[in-house]
C-alpha cells in the first residue's frame, strides 16, 4: 500500500513539473525571443589598423672591427652619449706599429735605390757626352762601337732610375697601408648620438670578419633624437594605409602613456618572400611599416615593443550600427521575401546579403539590407539602409543567425515587465 502510494505520488510530481515547463515554454514562446536592441544613432567614426612591432632609432650605426687585436683600453660605458670624433676605445698597436716601421724602412731603401741610380745615370751621361767630344775632335780616337756603348749604358741607367721610382712608390703606398691599420687600432665616433649596445671588454681580441665567418661588433651608436617604430602589417590591411596618416603608439615599457607618430615609409616588398618561405604551408605574407614618433621626453630605447594603431580614415556624425548587429542572408531569399537560414560563416559572396534585423511597432523583426562604410572600433557606417531612430536587434550574435522574418523577440527589460506585471497578478 506504501508503494504504490509513493508511485503515484511519483507520477503525479512529474506531471507537475512537466505541465510548468510546458506552461512556461509556451508563454516564452509567446513573449518572443530574448535580445538585446540599440537605437541607430550618429557617431564620430574612425577606423584603425593595429600592427605590433618595435622601436628603433631613425640613424644607428655598427661599428667593427678592421683589424684583429686585443682591446687595450676601453673609454666608454653602454648608455654613454658621445659627439662626433670622441674616441671610443684603443687596440693593442704593437704588431701594427711595428709593420709601419718596416714599411717606412722599405721606402728608405728604396728611396736610396732611387738616388743611386739617378747618380749612375749622371754618370753614364757624362760618359756619353765625353765620347760624343772625342769624336767631334778626332774621328779616330773614339769608335762608332764605344759611342753606341755609351749610348745604351745611358738608356739602361735611365730604365733602371725608372723602375728605383716605382719600387719608392710601391714602398711608400705600404707606408700609408700600415699607417692607416695602425690608426684603426684608434676607435673614433662616426656621429653624435648614445652608445646603445658594447660588445666587448678590455682584454678581449677583437676580430676581421672573413667570407664565412662575420668579424666582431664592437659596439653600436643610435642618435635618438629621432625615433621610429617599425610594425608588420598584414597584406590584407597594407593597402589601406597611406603616408602621413597619423599613428597612435603604445609602447609596453610605458603603460600610462600614450605617443603619437605618422607614417613615413610604407614596404614594396615582403619582409619574408614567399619563394623564401620553408615547408608546404605559406606563412603570412607581412609588410614593414615606419612610423616616426614625435618628439617626446620619455627615455625610449631601441628594441623596446609596441602597438600601434594606424588612423586610415575618418567619418563625422555619420550614421552607425553595432559590428554585431550586422549578419548575413541568401540574396535569393531576401528578394523572394521568404526566411531562410543565415549564411554560412565567412566573406559575403555575390549570393549573400549583408543587413540587420530591425523591430517593427508589434515587437516582430524584419530582415534589413544595409550598405555599410568603414569599420569603428565597435560600429560600422551606413551609407543606406537605416535612419536615425530605427531600432536593431544588437545581439546575442548567435541568436541574430537564428532569427527570421515575423520572429517576435523581447529585450531584457520587456522580460523584467511582463514577470512584474505577472506577480501583481
Amino acid at each position: 500500500m506504501q508503494t504504490r502510494t509513493k508511485i503515484l505520488l511519483g507520477f503525479t510530481i512529474v506531471a507537475v513539473l512537466g505541465l510548468a515547463a510546458f506552461l512556461s515554454v509556451r508563454n516564452g514562446s509567446d513573449r518572443g525571443v530574448e535580445v538585446r536592441t540599440e537605437a541607430i544613432e550618429q557617431r564620430d567614426l574612425v577606423e584603425i589598423v593595429t600592427a605590433s612591432g618595435n622601436i628603433r632609432a631613425r640613424r644607428t650605426v655598427d661599428i667593427s672591427s678592421d683589424v684583429s687585436a686585443r682591446v687595450a683600453e676601453l673609454l666608454v660605458d653602454e648608455g654613454d652619449d658621445v659627439s662626433t670624433g670622441q674616441t671610443l676605445l684603443r687596440l693593442e698597436p704593437d704588431q701594427y706599429q711595428a709593420a709601419l716601421s718596416r714599411a717606412e724602412a722599405q721606402l728608405a731603401q728604396s728611396e736610396a735605390q732611387e738616388a743611386q741610380q739617378r747618380a749612375n745615370l749622371t754618370q753614364a751621361r757624362r760618359d756619353l757626352d765625353r765620347l760624343v767630344q772625342l769624336r767631334a775632335r778626332d774621328s779616330l780616337l773614339v769608335s762608332r762601337q764605344q759611342l753606341d756603348d755609351a749610348q745604351t749604358r745611358v738608356e739602361v741607367q735611365d730604365a733602371l732610375l725608372e723602375s728605383a721610382r716605382f719600387g719608392v712608390s710601391q714602398a711608400r703606398a705600404g707606408v700609408d697601408e700600415s699607417s692607416d691599420r695602425l690608426s684603426r687600432t684608434i676607435f673614433r665616433a662616426p656621429m653624435a648620438g648614445k652608445v646603445t649596445r658594447l660588445n666587448v671588454e678590455e682584454g678581449e681580441t677583437v676580430i676581421i670578419g672573413t667570407m664565412n665567418n662575420p668579424g666582431s661588433l664592437v659596439l653600436t651608436i643610435s642618435d635618438l633624437s629621432v625615433i621610429e617604430v617599425v610594425v608588420k602589417v598584414d597584406e590584407t590591411e597594407v593597402s589601406e594605409i597611406s603616408l602621413g596618416d597619423s599613428a597612435s603608439i603604445r609602447i609596453d615599457a610605458f603603460p600610462e602613456k600614450e605617443f603619437n607618430g605618422y607614417v613615413t615609409e610604407i614596404g614594396n616588398s615582403a619582409i619574408t618572400p614567399p619563394a623564401q618561405q620553408q615547408g608546404n604551408q605559406q606563412a603570412a605574407i607581412d609588410f614593414e611599416v615606419v612610423l616616426t614618433l614625435e618628439a617626446t621626453e620619455a627615455p625610449l630605447r631601441p628594441d623596446l615593443s609596441a602597438t600601434a594603431d594606424v588612423v586610415v580614415e575618418r567619418r563625422t556624425d555619420v550614421i552607425s550600427v553595432p559590428i554585431i548587429a550586422l549578419t548575413v542572408r541568401d540574396a535569393a531569399d531576401v528578394e523572394s521575401g521568404g526566411n531562410g537560414d543565415a549564411a554560412d560563416d565567412g566573406p559575403a559572396d555575390e549570393g549573400d546579403v549583408e543587413g540587420v534585423f530591425l523591430i517593427e511597432e508589434d515587437g516582430s523583426v524584419r530582415f534589413v539590407p544595409v550598405e555599410v562604410g568603414i569599420a569603428g572600433a565597435e560600429y560600422f557606417e551606413v551609407l543606406s539602409g537605416l535612419s536615425v531612430g530605427d531600432t536593431v536587434v544588437a545581439g546575442p550574435y548567435q541568436r541574430i543567425r537564428q532569427l527570421r522574418d515575423g520572429d517576435a523577440v523581447q529585450t531584457a527589460e520587456d522580460e523584467d515587465e511582463a514577470e512584474a506585471g505577472s506577480g501583481e497578478r
